[in-house]
């Protein structure tokens, strides 16, 4: 394709409405088509972006307007879009939501506006008939985000799509009727709690060919790129990595993958030279590690693994007791915690850089956007500071709210703040996910810190 980038957004006016399985179904057969595609995810959800990479080819940029300011978010989307045909932004929950969290539109809608880029409406028509023409007219005709298309999910059949169809075309709203996708529960990303099951290169390549089988059957492609909006791609471009004067490990596996794609471009941009390492795997920190980012992800499925791995839990322990600065947040904390009890009665054990036990507990723990006021601070933050972060976990630590906290955190329109997160040496960690676009001084503090570790005389190091 030539000429600027075009551009769309699925969205839905509901959480639940197969947004994922549309996006990863479009992003794919655009793919196959010749077209270069890069896939954004409106908020901070972790597991969409890894069906989208899957999908695409390449890495999923999370768009949030929480987590970055406006003018951060329209260059991360030029930025990323000069180098590909289509750009494809999956929404969050339903179209408007989050339209007032404390104080910030953080919306679906907003980020579109943001970016310039019009909706395609995928509306769950498994149990609606013409009425799903009164949705789709009321979502386009609300007026804060410009909806160009729809396409009708879990449909019973040709038929079905027909009656919908008509319903629309005979309607007031003028949004364009792309096509469908049919009611087959194997054609869809499965979910756990509340969002997806982390992705299975397996499963998601024998997915997606049969979803885009279907997609080159019954939704039009070329009319969804007529009613994308071509990309302004003028912003400042992508920061120029600098000189290599860092190693830092990144665990990157099945336990643990949460990670925002710019908090790992934001480290190299600073001169870090990025290791990814297996905790589950491998036998020890990567050679000439000089730091330590343990991000999230399900270490409560792999504890038998995590606990066997003897000589990679010592490796790390280690290291953070000879003072190599870590950050971990959330699954990271679990991970460097003393022991770990799931769903039974048996503590696997873990690091045991952290005092305390973790445990999954029966309800979500802590869910939402929060303001972090660094009490104490650490070698990521000083004392004083405020930034935004994110929280999602099922498990409890003991020594949450104890000596050593690093947080005082609130959520958005709530006055009552709890004492967070522990620092101790070098060592942060939290079960608050940063992105560094709204701490922008982390990313040069942690390879700092880790190229200062470097340069101390050379010891014994696992």
């Amino acid at each position: 394709m030539k000429g600027a980038p075009l551009a769309f957004v699925v969205a839905a006016p509901h959480s639940g409405a197969g947004k994922t399985t549309v996006a990863c179904a479009l992003i794919a057969a655009l793919r196959k088509h010749g077209h270069r595609v890069q896939p954004f995810k409106a908020g901070p959800d972790f597991l969409d972006t890894g069906y989208h990479a899957a999908a695409a080819g390449r890495p999923s940029i999370n768009l949030d307007l929480w987590l970055m300011s406006p003018q951060a978010i329209r260059d991360a989307f030029a930025s990323r879009a000069q180098d590909a045909d289509v750009c494809v932004l999956e929404g969050m929950m339903g179209l408007f939501d989050g339209s007032s969290v404390g104080g910030t539109d953080v919306s679906t809608a907003a980020i579109a506006a943001h970016v310039g880029a019009p909706v395609v409406l995928v509306v769950d028509g498994a149990a609606i008939g013409e009425s799903a023409a009164a949705i789709v007219h009321g979502f386009a005709s609300f007026g804060r985000a410009p909806v160009a298309g729809v396409i009708f999910n879990r449909l019973a059949g040709p038929r079905h799509y027909d009656m919908l169809r008509r319903a629309v075309e005979t309607s007031p709203s003028k949004v364009r009727v792309l096509g469908w996708l049919p009611a087959d529960a194997s054609l869809e990303i499965p979910e756990r709690r509340l969002g997806l099951v982390g992705v299975d290169a397996p499963r998601v390549g024998e997915l997606l060919p049969r979803l885009v089988a279907h997609v080159e059957k019954t939704v039009d492609l070329d009319a969804l790129l007529t009613v994308s909006h071509p990309v302004a791609t003028d912003a400042v471009p992508r920061a120029k990595p600098k000189k290599k004067r860092a190693k830092i490990a990144v665990a990157r596996d099945a336990a643990f993958h949460f990670y925002y794609e710019d908090n790992l471009e934001a480290l190299r941009a600073e001169g870090a030279d990025v290791l990814f390492f297996s905790p589950l795997t491998d036998k020890s920190l990567p050679k000439g590690a000089g730091g330590l980012y343990l991000g999230g992800g399900f270490p409560e499925n792999h504890a038998p693994r995590l606990e066997a791995n003897r000589t990679m839990r010592a490796s790390i322990l280690k290291a953070v007791k000879a003072g190599m600065p870590t950050y971990a947040e959330c699954g990271g904390l679990m991970y460097l915690a003393t022991n770990f009890i799931g769903s039974g009665v048996r503590a696997w054990e873990m690091v045991g850089a952290i005092p305390g036990e973790v445990r999954m507990e029966g309800t979500l723990q802590n869910f939402g956007y929060v303001t972090a006021a660094a009490e104490a601070g650490s070698f990521l933050v000083s004392q004083g500071e405020t930034v935004r972060g994110q929280e999602y976990h099922f498990s409890s630590w003991t020594g949450e709210g104890g000596a050593g906290s690093i947080w005082k955190v609130a959520r958005p329109g709530r006055d009552e703040k709890r004492a967070e997160g522990y620092r101790e040496g070098l060592l942060h960690a939290s079960y608050v996910h940063l992105h560094f676009g709204s701490s922008p001084k982390a990313a040069s503090r942690l390879v700092t810190a880790a190229e200062q570790y470097g340069r101390k005389p050379r010891r014994k190091r696992s």
